[in-house]
């Protein structure tokens, strides 16, 4: 039976549609990311990233924000609510928005997001982590302390099934030899519960605030 060659690829004009938007959406993610910083540092917070997808006329934005690195906990949904309100009008008052519908989302990374900013590191020092080295065997141990280049960590040495978890000497590790990190979660560990939040869950983000927008007129806010 003949096979007709490309019949599993996406049309050529589709693929290169979709790759002008997603180089659209980054123009517009870098523009946006300018605007609303100092919106979100006018509450104590750190714009982590302005994320936009667009699904035919319409796209969604989605502001991500983090409390500052020398502080510990989540950002609570009442401060989520009052910066997403904030966001919101910044963005009716953008000079330069074309006016298409969009829907904003403002959310804090949970402890799924992958480490691999310095500043993702010093927020999770005391927390148990994964370090996938770019050479070597992944490492998982308790993350002390990050210097200007470096983390250190009290590795964990593996263990038969029911036996108590052993650590080894701590280890220093070059933030260049890192691909990335994770926060493994312990239920069961409470050094790992912050004085300022409840104990950690594998849920995602620690919060999140949808405002679904079909015109640029502000809607009343509504937490989720």
């Amino acid at each position: 039976m003949a096979v007709r060659p490309g019949n599993d690829s996406p049309p050529v004009a589709s693929t290169l549609q979709q790759q002008a938007r997603d180089a659209d959406n980054q123009v517009e993610s870098t523009r946006l990311t300018a605007l609303l910083q100092p919106t979100v540092e006018q509450h104590g917070l750190f714009l982590e990233a302005v994320e936009i997808k667009s699904a035919g006329s319409e796209r969604t934005v989605n502001v991500v924000v983090d409390l500052p690195e020398d502080q510990t906990g989540s950002v609570n949904l009442d401060l989520i609510s009052d910066v997403a309100h904030d966001v919101s009008l910044a963005m009716d008052a953008d000079p330069h928005d074309h006016g298409r519908p969009y829907s904003l989302e403002v959310s804090s990374p949970g402890v799924s997001r992958p480490l691999t900013e310095p500043r993702h590191w010093r927020r999770n020092v005391g927390r148990m982590v994964t370090v996938r080295q770019l050479k070597g065997d992944d490492i998982t141990g308790r993350l002390l302390e990050v210097s200007g280049d470096s983390v250190r960590l009290t590795p964990q040495i593996p263990v038969k099934k029911g036996m108590k978890p052993k650590t080894g000497d701590p280890l220093t590790l070059p933030l260049a030899g890192i691909r990335k990190g994770t926060v493994q979660v312990e239920f069961a560990h409470l050094d790992d519960t912050h004085p300022d939040e409840s104990p950690l869950d594998d849920s995602g983000d620690e919060g999140t605030f949808d405002d679904s927008r079909p015109t640029t007129t502000t809607p009343t806010a509504s937490e989720n």
